[in-house]
């Protein structure tokens, strides 16, 4: 690889790496090519952009991205290396639990999700568990919704009832004027009555 090949492909890494929040780096060294093609086109399906990297140059792209230090990374930068970059934190680390059930490959070498750094394989379980940002919106707008559906259905009930309670007591509303109607004049003439004096 020349110099000039080398700037280019650590310019395409920083690119991918730029702002991203979920960071993953996976071993995929001993899958075959229509393996590796698969976990490819399961990732693309997840949004997840994957690029086979060079350790060396993986290291000095991260080493240029501001804001971050990826310094607890490095160690993990050994063999063949896969970057992962994802939107949603938990994505990568499913699909490598779904992709191992039929191989031992890939291997979570590391990874940087929600500002905290994860090195090993032994953290996919915790990285699978992590709830994506989406999840956890729905949750809490779940929670909020809650109380709010029923003050609206109490409300609807409330409203309801009183439409029944006017719609039977409309009748009798009706009936009454009419039972009463002698009565009125008799309280006019008392009324006039006291005019009259």
């Amino acid at each position: 690889m020349t110099k000039d090949q080398k700037v280019v492909a650590i310019q395409e890494i920083k690119d991918l790496l730029q702002d991203a929040k979920v960071v993953y780096v996976a071993d995929l060294d001993g899958l075959n090519a229509a393996k590796s093609s698969d976990f490819r086109r399961q990732a693309f399906k997840q949004n997840i952009k994957v690029k086979v990297v060079k350790n060396t140059l993986l290291q000095k792209a991260m080493e240029q991205i501001d804001g971050v230090d990826f310094s607890e990374m490095f160690q993990t930068f050994k063999g063949n290396s896969a970057l992962m970059v994802a939107d949603t934190a938990n994505a990568p680390a499913k699909l490598i639990k779904d992709f191992r059930k039929k191989e031992e490959k890939p291997a979570l070498k590391s990874a940087f999700v929600q500002e905290t750094f994860y090195v090993g394989d032994n953290n996919l379980d915790a990285l699978v568990s992590i709830k994506s940002r989406e999840e956890m919106i729905g949750e809490i707008i779940g929670l909020l919704q809650s109380p709010i559906q029923r003050v609206v259905s109490a409300l609807q009930n409330k409203s309801e009832t009183v439409e029944t309670a006017a719609e039977e007591a409309a009748p009798a509303v009706e009936e009454t004027p009419a039972a009463e109607a002698p009565e009125a004049p008799a309280a006019e003439s008392t009324d006039e009555t006291p005019a009259a004096e």
